[in-house]
This record gives structure tokens, sequence and C-alpha cells, in this order.
């Protein structure tokens, strides 16, 4: 086999192994810093930033393969939003709401090579056009009407399971939706994100099989939504 062969495959197989691990750190930090709740120690997560940074360059020098999974596409973006997050507020904290921040969403955070991203562009035009509504239920915008941030990585191999989990969680939690068989008090995000979701029967149906509920042609209405801080 020629050197540069050799090399090649070395290469390609550094690479594969570091997608299967790239998540750990990350991971650490969760269970760390998060209740299971989902409230965020802020305050003492501003003495570990140096982690944290290192796990987003970690993700930065490390980007996904074109023939990586869907899976593995789903859990870089989603691990790497919910930690550019963290990093947003971490940067501006202390703070009352991500709100108070000028332009979150539009202010470039990361980047790969020459490519540079917002945390508008790895949602609206990454995640969102992955075809899974349920990534909803599992990016944070470090505020309290947000589903919560979980405090485990996202992994390939359990993401189904995990995305199952976490928007199950989030309809139980009375404080984001109220359901009823024929009286919805909903999360805005089924407001903003009504299209991710299909028509008003794909809803209807998304909604009683991950809240375990039978709908009867319920009443809709959307709840305010808490922009403070949740921590």
């Amino acid at each position: 086999m020629k050197p540069s062969l050799y090399l090649f495959l070395f290469l390609f197989t550094i690479s594969l192994t570091a997608q299967k691990n790239i998540h750990h750190r990350w991971n650490s930090m969760l269970q760390t810093y998060v209740s299971d709740d989902g409230k965020v120690n802020y305050k003492d997560w501003m003495n570990d930033r140096d982690n944290l940074n290192a796990y987003i360059q970690t993700l930065a020098s490390t980007p996904l393969l074109e023939s990586d999974s869907k899976n593995a596409k789903l859990a870089y973006w989603i691990n790497a939003y919910n930690a550019l997050t963290v990093q947003l507020i971490l940067k501006h904290y202390p703070l009352k709401s991500i709100k108070e921040i000028k332009q979150p969403w539009d202010t470039t955070c990361f980047s790969i090579g020459e490519k540079s991203y917002t945390l508008g562009d790895i949602e609206h035009k990454i995640l969102r056009k992955m075809d899974e509504p349920r990534i909803h239920f599992a990016i944070n915008c470090a505020s309290a009407s947000c589903p919560t941030l979980w405090n485990k990585a996202f992994q390939e191999k359990q993401m189904e399971n995990q995305l199952t989990k976490v928007t199950q969680a989030f309809f139980k939690d009375k404080s984001k939706n109220e359901i009823q068989p024929k009286q919805l008090k909903l999360s805005r995000i089924f407001l903003w994100f009504g299209k991710d979701f299909g028509s008003k029967k794909e809803r209807l149906d998304f909604i009683a099989q991950y809240s375990g509920i039978s709908l009867s042609n319920p009443k809709i209405d959307y709840l305010p939504y808490d922009w403070n801080l949740n921590e």
C-alpha cells in the first residue's frame, strides 16, 4: 500500500474517532452545571469558561463529513447551538434575559474554516431544514419558557430516543403547555414555527402523540413567553 494511502486511512480513522467522542466534554459540563429540571448554574460555569471554549473549538476543528448520518449531524448542530448559547450568556453574565444582549441570534459566534455562523443560521438554515420538528425541544435559548436545557449531550446513536424524551418532557411541563382534550394552551413555539409541524391536523396528531392525550377538536390558545434567564 502506498504511503499516501496509509496517511489517508489514518486521518480518516482519526476523524471518525473524533466524531464518536467529540461531545464527551460537553456532556460532563451539562452534568455539572445543569440540574435535572434544566436550571443552569451560570455563576459557577463562569469559572469553567475555558472548558466550554475548548469544546466549541473542538467542534470547529472536527467538522462533519458529508457521509455522516443525519443523526450525527443533528447531534453536532444541536449541541453546538446549546453550547454557543451558554457561551453567549457567560460572555454577558450577570444578566436577567438573553434579550438584554444586542442581536443575540444574528451575531457571528462560530466558524468552521472560512464559513461563519450565527445562532440564527444554525437554527433556521441548518437544523430546521433537516425535517425533524423535534429539534425545537432540543435546542435552548437560555429562557424560562424555552424547552429546558437537557443535562446530557445529544449523541448520534441515541438521537431518536433522546428527541422523544425531550419532546415528551416539554409537553408534561405545565409551565410550557396545558393539554386537555378540548383545550390547548400551547407554547408560542407552535405559533412561531407552526409550519415545521405540518398542517393543523398534523400538528394536533403530533401533540397527541407526544403528550399522550387524545384530542377532540380542541380550542387553541398560546401562553405568554417568559424570557427570564433559565437559572
